[in-house]
């Protein structure tokens, strides 16, 4: 599966900060300290509808992680999937009278244009879940070797109590953990389970559902968390550097997904830092596919929204923070595109040599994008007021923003 065209960062004097940011594992912010070149995998969409406001939110955040290496000078090796085949997709599927691969092709071809439309610099693989099948059959046979899973009516479970750390995560309660797994896809209430927090590795093959090639699991399908870890350990390995995603994966998903990685190579962690963005709302609830209260990144753009926009909307809220979107939230940012682009028009200004440093330091303050929009505010409104003499400094405020934030002005 192809990622998208990766926009241009322009580069820019001196070198940036190392990032600290916030891990969810530890509940602190910890600094991170790649190699010359540092790991992130993020969790992809399930392709049954368009990107909204929350998956943007996410992707966003992430950028901004790849964003603050590159401006230290580092490689990035940024890994993301897609679930191109789980039960919302087939269920979507059946509803609409489609075949469920065309629809997981189209709405995949159209997250690419979004992502390409906000200038989200693309991952080095993009993988799907139906191609990574072939990788992930050894991983549960492994599992069921190392007696950390089981078969329950033809299906495959994994046993969390064969990973000591298993909970070390989301540190959460036991009571907690058992309501989100019946939220968030899991069946703690099926009978014969050992521990009814235990995730499904193998679906037996289902009538009128698409299956493969187990080998000695016999015909099925993957579950969720255990896609990731295949597709994760095959191009980053153990110990890469941030596991992404949105708040509501840190359990059950990063929190399954770390465990099968640990017991199937005996190291621990499978990452140094699990980092969560927070949830978008539109009208006072989460956005989500499920409850149908959404923003479309792609209905924005079709309406004459610029993407730009768009991404300063979002860079506007921390990325941890919940958030409502609004239409005001909207048009503060198009207002504020509006005043930095034509602060930037102009052939002099105020030197910005230290508004670069302003938002290098905001970004490596656990991706304080809120700071650094304040800081480029600030110079827009000195040029505004005062203006210079300084004939770089329109360039290097676009090329700092461009860089660093993802906004082309």
């Amino acid at each position: 599966m192809h990622a998208w065209p990766a926009s241009e960062v322009p580069a820019l004097p001196g070198q940036g900060r190392d990032l600290r940011i916030h891990d969810t594992a530890t509940g602190g912010l910890v600094t991170l300290d790649p190699g010359p070149v540092a790991r992130i995998y993020v969790c992809g969409i399930t392709p049954y509808d368009a990107t909204h406001m929350g998956h943007a939110a996410t992707y966003n955040a992430f950028d901004l992680v790849q964003r603050v290496w590159l401006d230290t000078k580092r490689q990035v090796h940024y890994v993301q999937n897609v679930t191109d085949v789980d039960d919302p997709l087939l269920e979507r599927a059946e509803r609409d009278g489609v075949d469920w691969v065309a629809l997981a092709e189209k709405e995949t071809a159209l997250f690419r244009e979004d992502m390409t439309a906000l200038r989200m610099l693309p991952p080095r693989h993009y993988i799907g879940a139906v191609e990574a099948i072939p990788g992930i059959v050894p991983l549960v046979e492994r599992l069921r070797e190392l007696g950390a899973a089981y078969e329950l009516e033809g299906d495959v479970y994994f046993s969390v109590e064969a990973d000591p750390h298993f909970g070390q995560v989301s540190n959460l309660d036991a009571a907690a953990m058992r309501l989100l797994s019946a939220e968030r896809g899991g069946d703690p209430d099926r009978p014969g389970k050992k521990n009814p927090l235990d995730p499904m590795l193998w679906m037996a093959a289902r009538e009128g559902e698409p299956s493969w090639d187990g080998g000695t699991l016999g015909r099925g399908r993957p579950g969720w968390h255990i896609e990731c870890v295949a597709i994760a350990l095959d191009h980053l390995g153990m110990g890469f550097d941030v596991q992404g995603g949105g708040s509501d994966l840190a359990f059950p998903h990063h929190e399954m997904g770390a465990s099968h990685a640990q017991v199937l190579t005996g190291e621990f962690p499978m990452a140094k830092a699990y980092v969560h963005a927070g949830m978008v709302a539109l009208h006072g609830e989460k956005m989500s596919k499920s409850k149908g209260n959404l923003v479309f990144v792609s209905r924005l753009r079709r309406d004459g929204v610029d993407p730009a926009a768009v991404r300063l909307t979002l860079l506007a809220h921390h990325y941890r923070a919940d958030w409502e979107w609004t239409d005001q939230v909207l048009q503060d940012a198009v207002a504020r595109l509006g005043r930095w682009r034509a602060a930037v028009s102009r052939p002099d200004g105020p030197s910005a040599d230290t508004l670069v440093e302003e938002i290098r330091e905001a970004l490596a303050n656990d991706l304080d994008a809120p700071a650094a929009l304040a800081a480029v505010d600030r110079w827009a409104a000195r040029q505004d007021a005062e203006g210079g003499t300084d004939t770089a400094a329109p360039g290097l405020v676009t090329r700092a923003v461009d860089a660093l934030l993802g906004v082309a002005l």
